[in-house]
Parts: structure tokens; sequence; C-alpha cells
């Protein structure tokens, strides 16, 4: 009597099909998800951009897109961007954090924010090019920062002839920007000119990006 022998290609022919299949869904779901996840940041960094007047970077979390379009939640956004303009300033650095994002829409609105922080950097340069574009802006020579005071220094006047120092404060979350000291060989500076300074900077200061408060 002949004993047949076990043939294991159909088996094995069943199991490379499975393994192809899982290859391809999985090829597809990293597809589509590269595909979303760059869509959805050139679409928020266009959006960024035309608020904050400049090229910005934005970054998403670890969290897949597709499984945040399906539970409504996303962990966090960051937007970065050089050469920020909002209100009368230009030349900041912003780098601006959304975190605990929820898009399921509720009452009266379509989705909510758990928290959000900024850091903004305003260089020298970029405070000097605000100031000049003011209708004061051409007495305007030059900018210092003191950081151990706390201070700016303003150069007025042909070879910063004359001086001006203010020093930004903040009282319950709002920056105030003080007069330390205005003179010209010993006299006062005009009043019009202390105050366009001062109000530029105050105005710059109390403008936050993405209508952060």
């Amino acid at each position: 009597m002949t004993v047949a022998a076990n043939n294991p290609r159909p088996r094995n022919r069943v199991l490379v099909i499975l393994l192809v299949v899982i290859a391809v869904l999985v090829a597809a779901l990293v597809g589509g998800e590269l595909y979303v996840r760059n869509q959805v940041k050139t679409c928020m960094a266009d959006q960024f951009q035309s608020e904050l007047g400049s090229q910005v970077d934005v970054g998403l979390s670890w969290k897949p897109v597709l499984l945040q379009a399906v539970d409504k939640k996303v962990p966090y956004i960051s937007i970065d961007s050089d050469d920020s303009s909002f209100g009368p300033a230009t030349g900041m650095q912003v780098h601006a954090k959304v975190n605990d994002i929820n898009l399921q829409p509720s009452a009266g609105n379509s989705g909510t924010i758990g928290s959000s922080s900024a850091d903004v950097t305003w260089s020298t340069a970029g405070i000097l090019a605000t100031l000049q574009e003011q209708t004061f802006g051409g007495l305007v020579s030059g900018v210092t920062a003191d950081s151990s005071a706390g201070t700016l220094a303003f150069d007025v006047g042909p070879v910063g002839l004359a001086k001006l120092t203010v020093k930004p404060t903040v009282t319950n979350g709002v920056v105030d920007v003080q007069t330390v000291g205005a003179e010209i060989l010993g006299l006062g500076l005009p009043t019009d000119l202390v105050d366009g300074i001062v109000q530029t900077l105050t105005d710059s200061l109390q403008t936050y990006p993405l209508d952060m408060k």
C-alpha cells in the first residue's frame, strides 16, 4: 500500500498571499499618511503665513494624521516663523505651540484648545526697522539693548546726537514701556518724538501672534 506524502504547497501559497496583502495594506496606509500629513502641513502653513506675514514651518505630533481625522483629537501643533509681523512690529521670531486640540464640534464652536504658548524674540534690528517705518522713523538711527538693566537705548538724530532710554515692564500680563531718560545735549527731546517711539513699542508688545492672549 502506498501512502501519499503531505503537500505543503497550497498552505505556503496562502501564506505568501496573506503576506503580500498585508504588505500592500501597510504600504497604502504609510503612503496615505505621508500624503495627508504633507497636505495638512502645507494648508496650515499657508494659513499661518497669511497671519504672521512670513514663511512658516508647521510641526505635527507623532500621532498619525489619519487617526486624528477619525477620533478628532490632535495632541499638538507647533509653529515656527522668522521675520514675522503683527501689529506695527516687524522682524519678530515666533515659536508657538497649541496643545490638546479637540476637533469635535460643540455648542457654538467647531472645536476646543487645551492650552497654547508662544515665545517671541524681537531683535534690536527688528525694533529699529519697525521704528524707521513710522513717520518719525528717519530720526532714529540705532537701538541698543542692555539686558542687565532691562532697557532699550535709541540713538536719535545725526550720529546719535540724542539718546532716548526706555524700560519695558510687565504688570498683570500687560506690557508697559516707561521712559527712563530722554535728552539732547542736556536738553529734553521733543515730546511728540518720545511719545511716538514709546507708543509704537507699546502697541507692538500688546499684539500677540495668532490672536493668543
